[in-house]
């Protein structure tokens, strides 16, 4: 009769069914045994105990494999049955993981190097244990990128690419050789672009000035400007605050040509001994001969091209107007010359207004424009008028084309002398694309043609280079301009003006300080921008509804679980509030006033609230430039939680003792610990509940990009902090310019951005490059948002 409590597990059964009987198979059999030992003992209750016996555990639903995205949770799970308690230690790899003593164990944040580890857990009680099946951990290595969620990410920078993904510091002198290669000069370096708009560095290192020569990146040069090509396919670069003039080969090797690096004069001779004063511009003609237009010594030399140095026009150190043979003709700061092909050199007389021509015997004529006449006058000759022009370049039919920098225009210049404006609308600055009137430039500086007749502009201030047609379509080759406005729209539609302090909500919506916009902008998770509150371009420190409310220069913000937004309105030395419907009051600090007062509301007084950061229990900390951290509670009450008011300095400790140097970036992490961007410090610094301050990386007052373990990692002017759910703190350094994580370990790595000097943001995989990040915020999915240039970046690991 026993065998009716063995329930029959047929084949097939499912493991976890399977398992159950077994459990069932088990508890029956200590049932059985426990009637058995207590029939015979006149029922004492059964066994020594007089209870049933325990019951060796049981898995019934073992733990999966998992594959999950880096950076991302974890979660092992197992179900057991038996005689209760049951106890639990999971394994990686066969080694105890510590404190891992429960059903489930989970991996806040999995990394590559978790990749094939394997998991395995061991449940026992008094009857016995039992170890689960192995379960392996496949993490898959997410699309790391840097894209652009709103605005624009446009402006100057040293990065090398194609077409837009190109970043230019400042182009200047350019020319195009015979293949059609584009060559310019660009801040601390010499760039060249294919006809395919392929931009690289071809010599020198951005923002490292020298005179050195070398190949490539080994030369360096100080402000060269005008640029040339032989026939070679030599580049000759006036390396103006070097005062010489440098000669590239096609191979990048830079050697100096003429001219003594770091002295000014006007001495001619040998190449080698002659001395020269900021010049601006360079050309060569077919026989080899270099000329230069010596801006310092308001002159036009030549360079023979057995490398004797001498003067063909101009007075040394004497500014005029006059045209006259040699000497008796005078220039104004002469700047971007070229030469015909009866070896005319046209000048652009910059100081002039004026267009000049010097014939091979040095005869100085004036070919278009009125000495002292500024303006945009078409006409012929000096019927024309022009506004402080800085480049030229010529056809092949004898066309002369001028970058009319003062009128932001491009003129055009017939051999007869009729000038006429070719694309561009007199004093309309930007970088609009179009034909004619309808394209706009900032300051159109330096002009090159190539066989085709295209000419191509460096337009400096745009930091771009411009592409025209004979018929004046003017379009943008390489690099993006800097866009800034106040629009709302979707994604590059629309614009902001110097983005600042950036927060995440609950619903992954990202709310932005708009400094100079006065206002404060909301991006949903899609990119659609618009003005939450305040009133672009109007400024002051009115309450109210939406566009009703009044901002000065919103800086830090915050968001709190309820969806209410905290603005540092760094000007106003205030601290509003935003409700979720938009209604915007003043919760601490006096508009206008400034000062370190602690007090409720109005009587509290900030000094230009940088950064804002809400904790769990709602309170508000605020970092302000009297060098120290505020709280204010829920209802404006306003205390310094740590630091004094007006004692700079970097000293740990509790409160008032602590010291601070600029704060820019406030964050909790998920245990309630408050994290400090310590700009002037170059330190991240946290503080417990207490109020105690501990530096957690950096070295104060050395700058830096080193990464490493926390006491020898190095920041530059960190400004924006966050911290993630397992407790990693990502750093937005300033001059990095770089994204930086600390792990909870302390070990500080380099997450997006490179510290190699080349400025300028682009996106695309990482590590890609920033300009100069300044806030961040994270959303519940890892992601970060970064402010930049005028746009607002998402890094998606």
């Amino acid at each position: 009769m026993m065998s009716a409590f063995f329930p029959v597990v047929p084949f097939g059964t499912p493991l976890a069914t399977r398992a159950i009987r077994a459990f069932c198979f088990a508890l029956c059999a200590a049932l059985v045994a426990a009637c058995g030992s207590g029939g015979g003992g006149g029922g004492s209750g059964g066994g020594a105990s007089g209870g049933l016996a325990a019951v060796a555990p049981v898995i019934v639903a073992q733990p999966a494999p998992l594959s999950v995205k880096d950076a991302q949770s974890a979660s092992f799970t197992v179900t057991a049955v038996g005689t209760g308690p049951l106890s639990y230690q999971w394994q990686r790899d066969g080694i105890a993981i510590a404190g891992a003593t429960a059903p489930t164990f989970t991996i806040p944040a999995v990394q590559i190097s978790d990749n094939g580890a394997v998991f395995t857990v061991v449940v026992s009680n008094t009857a016995g244990s039992v170890q689960s099946q192995s379960s392996m951990l496949t993490v898959i290595q997410a699309a790391r990128t840097i894209a652009l969620l709103a605005g624009n990410a446009g402006g100057p920078g040293s990065i090398d690419g194609t077409g837009g993904t190109a970043r230019l510091l400042s182009p200047t002198g350019a020319a195009v050789d015979t293949g059609g290669t584009l060559y310019f000069a660009d801040g601390t370096t010499i760039r060249k672009v294919t006809a395919a708009g392929v931009v690289t560095t071809f010599a020198g290192t951005p923002n490292t000035t020298g005179a050195a020569d070398g190949l490539g990146t080994a030369a360096s040069f100080s402000s060269p400007i005008g640029v040339a090509v032989d026939g070679s396919g030599n580049v000759f670069v006036a390396d103006s605050l070097n005062n010489t003039i440098r000669e590239i080969t096609p191979a990048g090797a830079v050697t100096t040509f003429a001219g003594r690096a770091g002295v000014a004069g006007a001495s001619n001779g040998s190449a080698a001994s002659a001395t020269f004063n900021t010049p601006a511009g360079v050309a060569v003609d077919s026989a080899g001969n270099v000329y230069v237009s010596d801006t310092g010594n308001q002159l036009i030399r030549k360079i023979s091209a057995s490398g004797v140095v001498t003067t063909l026009a101009g007075s040394v150190g004497v500014a005029g107007s006059s045209d006259g043979t040699g000497s008796a003709a005078m220039f104004n700061l002469p700047a971007q010359i070229a030469v015909d092909g009866s070896s005319n050199i046209l000048v652009v007389d910059s100081g002039n207004s004026t267009i000049r021509k010097v014939s091979a015997a040095g005869v100085v004529t004036t070919l278009a424009g009125s000495p002292g006449s500024f303006g945009a006058r078409d006409g012929t000759g000096s019927a024309a008028s022009f506004n402080a022009p800085t480049g030229l370049a010529l056809d092949s039919a004898g066309n002369v084309y001028v970058g009319d920098g003062g009128n932001k225009t491009i003129r055009k210049i017939t051999p007869a002398g009729v000038v006429t404006t070719l694309a561009g609308t007199p004093g309309a600055n930007g970088s609009a694309d179009g034909t004619g009137s309808a394209a706009s430039f900032s300051n159109p500086f330096a002009l090159s043609s190539d066989a085709s007749g295209t000419l191509y502009v460096t337009d400096r201030e745009n930091n771009t280079i411009r592409k025209i047609t004979s018929a004046g379509a003017v379009s943008t080759f390489v690099g993006a301009p800097k866009i800034q406005g106040s629009a709302d729209g979707s994604g590059v539609a629309a614009t902001f003006n110097v983005p600042i302090g950036v927060a995440v909500d609950a619903a992954n919506n990202v709310y932005v300080g708009d400094f100079f916009n006065s206002t404060v902008r909301k991006i949903t998770p899609n990119g659609v921008v618009t003005t939450f509150a305040g009133a672009a371009g109007q400024t002051g420190a009115a309450d109210g509804l939406g566009s009703a409310a009044r901002f000065v220069t919103p800086q830090g913000v915050a968001v709190d679980g309820a969806g209410n937004v905290y603005v540092a309105d760094k000007s106003a030395n205030t601290i509003r509030k935003i409700s979720p419907a938009g209604s915007v009051s003043t919760l601490a600090g006096s508009p206008g006033v400034s000062g370190a007062t602690d007090g409720v509301g109005a009587a509290a007084t900030f000094s230009q609230p940088t950064s804002i950061a809400v904790s769990a229990a709602g309170d508000l900390y605020v970092s302000d430039n009297n060098s120290v951290i505020r709280k204010v509670s829920a209802t404006g009450v306003v205390t310094t939680f740590a630091g004094a008011a007006g004692r700079a300095g970097s000293t740990d400790g509790p409160g008032s003792v602590a010291s601070f140097r600029f704060i820019q970036g406030l964050a909790f992490d998920p245990s309630g610990t408050l994290y400090v961007a310590d700009a002037g410090n170059n330190l991240i610094r946290r503080i417990n509940a207490g109020g105690t301050v501990t530096t957690v990386a950096g070295t104060s007052g050395v700058a830096g990009s080193t990464d490493g373990p926390s006491s020898s990692a190095l920041f530059s002017f960190p400004t924006g902090v966050v911290a993630d759910r397992a407790g990693n703190v990502y750093v937005a350094d300033f001059f990095g310019p770089t994204i930086r994580r600390i792990d909870t370990a302390g070990n500080v790595t380099t997450v997006a951005g490179i510290a190699d000097g080349r400025r300028g943001v682009r996106p695309g995989s990482l590590p890609g490059h920033f300009d100069a990040p300044v806030g961040i915020a994270i959303d519940s999915a890892g992601n970060l948002y970064v402010t930049d240039a005028n746009g607002v970046l998402r890094i998606t690991f």
